[in-house]
């Protein structure tokens, strides 16, 4: 009986993340995200070329990734931010 029951419940949570994956957002593609990554990298330039650990020149971090995730989602199509 326990044995059934731990059965019935792993295939209920297998068919629920399945379910959840299937309704994902769709993948980006590699030539939007390139995209995207040099345009945050044109409007973010580094502070000190070649150490990322030093910051960027202007933004913060949630700056940067608020600008990349509106890239991504216009598919690249993007303005540079207002500073």
């Amino acid at each position: 009986m326990i044995k059934l029951s731990f059965q019935g419940a792993l295939v209920g949570l297998v068919w629920l993340v399945t379910a959840v994956a299937a309704s994902g957002a769709p993948a980006v593609t590699v030539e939007v995200a390139k995209k995207c990554a040099a345009l945050t990298a044109k409007s973010f330039p580094p502070r000190v070329i070649g150490n990322p650990a030093a910051g960027s020149a202007r933004g913060a971090g949630p700056e940067r990734r608020d600008y990349y995730r509106k890239c991504v989602a216009n598919e690249g199509k993007t303005e540079t931010p207002e500073k």
